[in-house]
């Protein structure tokens, strides 16, 4: 890790954005960065990663199967990371691989983990705007958050869902159920919940 700085608590990580498209060795300690056991050296690699699959993705893109890998894995902050990059890299997705890892990606929402369903639902606004087709599969999964999640703070996760629907939601065709939803959630006993509810309520009239 020496020479990039990812064990320094404030780095450049704009910077390293921009080399690590020039250097492969670079890419490489990021993509072990990603699955360090030191914080600040996952930290770092994972916001330098997050920017270049935002930024360009289809330079991570030939990584897919290793971020599938980590979804895949048992540690939530693995999970974590593959949940935005994979998020980011369907702006590039010319093989639909994310069409095949669907099950897995949501599968998550579906499960008892709060965090990282909270992420899936935040991400999935990306998804829906990047993959049009599989646009009504995600607005199912958010709208049915009550039935899928498994843990104890669906109210909580559903915050981050209507904030993924209010932003695609102009792009949305059944626009009343998803009204209906939000609306409903200004009952929530989350407090962040029914404030995420009303803010959605009076951007969309």
């Amino acid at each position: 890790m020496s020479g990039y700085n990812l064990d320094a608590k404030k780095v450049d990580i704009e910077e390293l954005a921009q080399k690590v498209l020039y250097n492969d060795d670079l890419l490489e300690k990021l993509m072990e960065g990603i699955l360090s056991k030191n914080n600040i050296i996952r930290g770092n690699s994972f916001k330098t990663l997050e920017i270049v699959s935002e930024e360009n993705p289809e330079f991570l893109y030939v990584k897919w199967d290793y971020f599938v890998e980590m979804l895949k894995s048992k540690n939530n902050y693995h999970k974590y990371i593959a949940i935005y990059i994979l998020a980011n890299l369907t702006a590039v997705d010319p093989e639909n691989k994310f069409e095949t890892i669907f099950n897995d990606y949501y599968g998550i929402l579906g499960g008892s983990k709060a965090m990282t369903a909270s992420h899936v639902a935040l991400n999935s606004s990306k998804i829906a705007l990047n993959k049009p087709k599989l646009q009504e599969r995600v607005i199912e999964m958010l709208l049915n958050i009550d039935k899928i999640h498994q843990g104890k703070q669906t109210e909580m996760i559903k915050a981050h869902s209507i904030e993924s629907l209010q932003k695609i939601y102009p792009e949305i065709e059944n626009k009343e159920k998803v009204k209906k939803f939000v609306e409903e959630q200004l009952e929530s006993s989350s407090p962040k919940t029914r404030k995420a509810a009303a803010v959605f309520m009076d951007k969309s009239g």
